[in-house]
């Protein structure tokens, strides 16, 4: 497996290029923006699934584009934030980026166990509500590999003050990552990738379940 990344849109969100290497087969995870610099990285990949890990506008502005490009795509989201990608409202659009986000259906809409398979690789969504009502992480556990979307980050995790936010959510789910078995390289919808095993000794919203 391989991961690219490109920090994209209004807000530099991350958006991930996934392939598996044994079928050539690619995942996009989030997209803020699909700019010519991604499409360029595309131009040679067999994209299967666009994989959202929450509705907000800056993980999702470029879905649309990038859906027209490649119209054999799945948008895949969780089925709590679904209604995101057609209200700009739900979205947070409107303060981020006002009148530009052009909705568009998922294809697939996921819940807590849902299984995405790209080639050899089997994507497991964990449902992990706190910043979203449906952010989602996507875990390969084959690849020891984490897409936490703006539930953690390196050193923190995401913001419950928005819409559908919720602090008892998030403590819940932060808890249920500090509790995952073993070591997995994390990617975060923001900032550089980090390490569970980092997070547990440094991130203070992980220390206190020690």
């Amino acid at each position: 497996m391989t991961v690219e990344s490109l920090a994209l849109g209004p807000v530099s969100a991350n958006t991930y290029i996934v392939t598996d290497e044994k079928s050539g087969e690619t995942a996009i995870i989030d997209c803020g923006e699909c700019t010519a610099e991604l499409l360029e990285r595309l131009n040679d990949k067999n994209v299967k699934y666009i994989l959202l890990t929450h509705g907000h506008a800056d993980h999702i502005l470029g879905v649309y584009d990038l859906k027209k490009a490649f119209p054999e795509a799945k948008i895949v989201i969780h089925k709590e934030d679904a209604a995101c990608l057609t209200n700009e409202m739900l979205s947070i659009a409107f303060s981020i980026a006002p009148h530009t986000q052009k909705n568009i259906d998922p294809d697939i809409t996921v819940d807590e166990g849902d299984i995405i398979t790209l080639g050899s690789l089997d994507f497991r969504v964990m449902h992990t509500p706190g910043h979203t009502k449906g952010s989602a992480c996507y875990y390969v556990e084959s690849e020891r590999t984490l897409f936490t979307g703006d539930t953690l980050f390196c050193l923190t995790v995401g913001r419950t003050d928005l819409f559908g936010g919720s602090d008892e959510d998030m403590y819940t789910s932060v808890k249920r990552l500090y509790e995952m078995p073993g070591d997995y390289t994390i990617y975060p919808g923001h900032n550089r990738a980090t390490t569970m095993e980092y997070e547990r000794r440094r991130n203070r919203y992980m220390r206190r379940f020690k």
